[in-house]
């Protein structure tokens, strides 16, 4: 259902049901999610998320059935990637559409090929997302974007997606491993903790207790001063996450 590779501290989690446009069924969801899990506890520094095929994502397979135990499993798989500490990055190689999109926006960055297409078209289905995703895509693409994907079913291609900020560079998969890569280099309490600040509930006491310890741990941290070192010698820093 995934294919899951790792290449140096990335590894990429690609949708592997091209018949179905790599469209979700619960098998999917669970595997997405417990790779996401894997990869940010075996030392992986950043994960790529795209699908195989002429499609990112066609969202909620059709011909499954609908029910309880896949609402809970596509949820959880969206959570886990908003809340797992490394950086997620989205391929978006072709149509992101419903649970597509949804998926697109649980990933921290999006990078979208030429043929890429976004959309969420509950309103000509019936169906229905949770708040958390409409008010992440307000956020992100603008409350008109927002509104004219949710309430007018509207259709959004790569360039158009780019240029309201709901795509953060335009490019291939390949465009999307290297930024990952790139992304690796960097300190990873620091990614960690902006992260965590940007996806958390501040007025949770238990997120802001966390907010406060990943502060502290960057300011205290051996990579604060391998940085240091490093300026002087200039070189790059090597991170270790310490």
């Amino acid at each position: 259902v995934i294919d899951v590779t790792r290449d140096g501290v990335v590894t990429t989690v690609e949708l592997c049901r091209p018949e179905r446009r790599n469209a979700l069924d619960l098998d999917t969801c669970h595997e997405v999610r417990e790779a996401v899990e894997t990869a940010a506890a075996d030392g992986s520094r950043a994960v790529v998320v795209t699908g195989r095929g002429t499609s990112f994502c066609a969202g909620a397979d059709l011909t499954g059935v609908y029910g309880s135990e896949f609402v809970d499993a596509l949820y959880a798989m969206l959570r886990t990637v908003t809340r797992v500490e490394i950086p997620v990055v989205a391929a978006v190689n072709g149509p992101a559409i419903g649970a597509g999109t949804q998926l697109a926006l649980a990933c921290d960055l999006r990078v979208a090929a030429p043929t890429a297409v976004f959309g969420v078209p509950t309103a000509r289905n019936g169906m229905a997302v949770d708040a958390w995703t409409i008010r992440t895509l307000a956020a992100v693409a603008g409350a008109g974007t927002a509104k004219a994907l949710m309430l007018g079913a509207d259709l959004l291609d790569a360039e158009t997606a780019y240029a309201r900020g709901l795509v953060d560079r335009l490019g291939d998969t390949d465009a999307a491993a290297a930024w990952a890569h790139e992304i690796a280099t960097f300190a990873p309490l620091t990614l960690a903790y902006n992260k965590l600040v940007l996806n958390g509930d501040p007025t949770d006491p238990e997120t802001a207790e966390r907010i406060a310890r990943g502060w502290e741990a960057c300011w205290g941290s051996e990579d604060v001063q391998e940085a240091a070192l490093a300026r002087t010698e200039k070189r790059a820093p090597v991170f270790r996450g310490v």
